[in-house]
């Protein structure tokens, strides 16, 4: 209202410009003036009439000439209260991010604490351009893997790769695709199927790069993914629209979710209580990205975990969001340069789909 208000006086100056015109010249009208020795200005009767009546109408030009003062000192009021409202503003908002911030680095120390309590210091970090990770060794009674830590600075660190960049394929090792595309950590990541001939391809939906290669309505299976700003989304979609509203820049799906807004989700019933390898993703209280690999089926070295204590563990760590990737052989985590755990099979598994994470 108030910039209309503006507007619409602004106008009316200009509309009144004219008037002011006359006024000015009117003023500075010396009538006794010589333009030289030769002319001089004879003054009649009719002129002095003419005159008089151009005196009188600029008189009636005195109210216009009032309204349009009064006008411009509203006009300097309402600029100047607008000014005053917006460095308002501006100061709350600045108030607004700092207490935000502090928030935030509140938070990350907590989280730093909790970390340095249950895993001692990192084995190892990476503090890079578009990402910060540290990566911690799990070590427990009956299970051993490891957990990484990410702060992305720029949500281009992330991205989900296809082997060789195909949706059918005969698989990649993850080594091999963090090596091909300059990874510092990457991870498996979802499940595939095999469609004969030697090749697999993904199961579920699958995002790269924002672009949706493959989509399956298939409500047994669980999306997860990372949209524009590097969070992390997904859980059941119901439609490639909603899909879309998502925008994902990466993703892809296996089963089951397992925490959503810190509370545990139900584990279907063919997954309880069952010891494996596992590869799970989540996200911390402040943000941050985890991801976790647990060896299994080998004994001596590790037993694996059950998805019911995988929700436990995970809560402990502050974690609010997390679900279940594909585990068993495929469960493989590389990081700076080499494969840190012992893939169940021996030896890393060709998968459809992997996790880097670029420095």
């Amino acid at each position: 209202m108030r910039r209309a208000f503006i507007k619409l006086n602004l106008c009316f100056l200009m509309l009144a410009a004219p008037v002011v015109g006359y006024w000015t010249a009117f003023h500075t009208y010396d009538p006794e003036l010589q333009l030289n020795s030769d002319q001089m200005i004879i003054q009649t009767a009719e002129s002095d009439g003419l005159l008089l009546q151009f005196r009188q109408r600029l008189g009636d030009t005195a109210p216009a000439l009032d309204s349009i003062s009064g006008s411009l000192r509203e006009i300097y009021e309402a600029i100047e209260a607008e000014k005053a409202g917006y460095e308002e503003t501006r100061t709350q908002i600045s108030n607004l991010i700092a207490s935000s911030q502090q928030q935030i680095d509140q938070t990350e120390d907590v989280l730093e604490e909790i970390l340095s309590n249950k895993l001692g210091e990192p084995i190892g970090q990476t503090f890079g351009q578009r990402a910060t990770i540290k990566v911690y060794s799990l070590q427990e009674a009956g299970y051993r893997g490891y957990m990484a830590k990410v702060k992305l600075h720029d949500p281009s660190a992330l991205k989900m790769v296809l082997a060789n960049d195909e949706v059918r394929s005969r698989g990649e090792t993850t080594s091999q695709a963090a090596e091909r595309t300059g990874a510092v950590l990457a991870i498996n990541a979802g499940g595939f199927m095999s469609i004969g001939g030697g090749k697999i391809a993904p199961i579920g939906i699958t995002v790269v790069d924002g672009e949706i290669v493959t989509y399956s309505d298939d409500k047994n299976v669980s999306f997860v993914g990372f949209n524009k700003q590097g969070r992390l989304v997904g859980g059941r979609i119901a439609s490639r629209e909603q899909l879309e509203e998502m925008e994902v820049l990466q993703g892809a799906s296996f089963l089951p979710t397992l925490l959503q807004d810190g509370k545990k989700q139900p584990i279907p019933k063919d997954w309880a209580n069952r010891r494996e390898p596992r590869t799970l993703i989540g996200h911390f209280s402040n943000g941050d990205i985890l991801f976790i690999v647990i060896d299994g089926r080998q004994k001596n070295w590790s037993n694996g975990v059950t998805l019911e204590e995988a929700q436990e563990k995970l809560l402990e760590f502050n974690v609010t969001d997390a679900y279940n990737l594909d585990g068993g052989g495929s469960s493989t985590f590389y990081y700076d340069g080499k494969v840190l755990n012992k893939p169940s099979g021996g030896s890393e598994r060709r998968v459809t789909t992997n996790l880097v994470v670029l420095p």
